[in-house]
């Protein structure tokens, strides 16, 4: 972990090859390094196309990725959200926030600048926009929260079939997990990035510290009796 946070970071493509062999799209919902580190590289190896911010489209630009391999899909404020299809996937970006795990305050706040190389440091992947990405597909609603927080306003779906939600940093959050549940309505729960994701993909998943997972899992299940909430191993699969 300190050597990653005091040295360079750079993809590592054999590990791609071997557990990203194909993408059609990649939907990066912010620019800290452990969320858009790879993409870059994952889009020129499979072609998939990059749905991001300002900050995610200069990362790939700087990568040398090809222009039609890229959209923008941040709005000023006010603006309605972009929505946007691919394949049967209808794709809804509504602005969102970070939460403030860091002693209050958002880690890497501000954009990515303009580079001509990608950034080899950790603390230049700043946080960019953030979004809040709705997914319908054949009659069904997934809603990704990739940060433990949720901003108010706007469309928001209701009786979403699968909420993917950020664990890390929910307890900075003011009672997530009630606007959570009274905003989604969710009749599934995935919780996701409780994992310490500096270990090798190889290895199996351990809980980062003081994720509090257990006491989110109460506090959820205490908003709706009908609730199923859980995780999946690394690269795991499910079902709908």
């Amino acid at each position: 972990m300190s050597r990653c946070y005091l040295g360079r970071v750079s993809s590592d493509l054999d590990a791609i090859a071997r557990h990203v062999p194909c993408a059609d799209a990649i939907i990066v919902g912010h620019t800290h390094f452990d969320h858009a580190l790879d993409v870059p590289a994952i889009a020129r190896s499979t072609g998939a196309k990059v749905f991001g911010s300002r900050s995610a489209i200069k990362l790939c630009r700087a990568a040398k990725l090809p222009e039609s391999q890229l959209q923008m899909v941040e709005r000023d404020p006010g603006q309605e959200a972009i929505v946007t299809e691919v394949g049967p996937f209808t794709l809804r970006f509504a602005p969102s926030a970070h939460s403030r795990l860091l002693l209050g305050r958002v880690p890497y706040p501000g954009e990515v600048s303009d580079c001509e190389d990608v950034p080899v440091k950790i603390g230049d992947y700043r946080c960019g926009a953030v979004f809040r990405v709705e997914i319908n597909v054949a009659g069904r609603t997934i809603v990704h929260v990739g940060s433990a927080e949720l901003t108010p306003g706007g469309v928001v779906p209701r009786n979403v079939d699968l909420l993917l939600l950020c664990v890390a940093g929910w307890r900075s959050s003011e009672d997530l997990p009630g606007r959570v549940m009274r905003s989604l309505s969710p009749q599934r729960v995935l919780l996701s990035h409780w994992d310490n994701f500096f270990l090798p993909m190889d290895e199996p998943a351990r809980v980062l510290p003081a994720m509090a997972m257990m006491p989110l899992v109460d506090r959820l299940s205490s908003l709706s009796r009908d609730v199923r909430i859980g995780t999946l191993p690394i690269r795991g699969e499910i079902g709908l």
